[in-house]
């Protein structure tokens, strides 16, 4: 994690907001899906490539594991998949094989994206995306309504200093020339320098 100016009052801990929880539905629908693809290339593969002594059907217990991880893998991520927005910073929590706790200073935000995919979409869900001067990435929640969604965008954007389309404010204002560039004339137009 990064050194920044944020106020000692803000140190990492558990998240105060739980995602929406239809989100482990998304999150169990995702893992079926996994394990049904994977039980059906290992039954299409084992006849051809697996070993003689291997037979097909030992996929079934395979399948089993893959619903089992799935169902409780959805149950645990809702549980540890959390975020927090307070004055100062945003807070996000995930994992639940490998736990991240991350903070992120508002000052440090520079765009909020929005991520739906064809499931979520159906069940009302979306996924936020806050890309930050870190050089651990972007925090992302996901399994958010689409209301709250929205709501937690305008917010981060407003408590980060911002206008609703996300530009700095003192974006428009006009700056002094560099030092350098005082000294050298403008390159001629269709010059590769422009």
């Amino acid at each position: 994690m990064e050194e920044t100016s944020v106020p000692s009052a803000a140190a990492l801990r558990e998240p105060a907001c739980a995602v929406d929880v239809r989100a482990r539905w998304l999150w169990t629908a995702q893992g079926l899906g996994l394990a049904v693809l994977g039980a059906l290339a290992l039954g299409v593969g084992l006849p051809l490539l697996g070993p003689a002594w291997l037979p097909t059907w030992s996929v079934v217990p395979l399948l089993g594991l893959g619903v089992t991880l799935a169902v409780v893998g959805a149950g645990l991520r809702y549980r540890w998949h959390r975020y927090e927005v307070t004055p100062e910073a945003v807070y996000v929590q995930t994992g639940w094989w490998t736990r991240e706790q991350r903070l992120a200073p508002l000052a440090r935000v520079q765009t909020v994206d929005r991520h739906e995919t064809a499931l979520g979409r159906a069940l009302g869900l979306t996924s936020l995306t806050l890309t930050t001067a870190s050089a651990a990435g972007p925090l992302r929640i996901d399994g958010l309504r689409r209301e709250v969604a929205a709501a937690l965008a305008r917010d981060v954007l407003e408590r980060a200093g911002r206008g609703g389309d996300g530009t700095d404010q003192h974006e428009h204002q006009q700056r002094p020339p560099h030092p350098q560039q005082q000294d050298h004339p403008d390159p001629e137009p269709g010059s590769p320098l422009r």
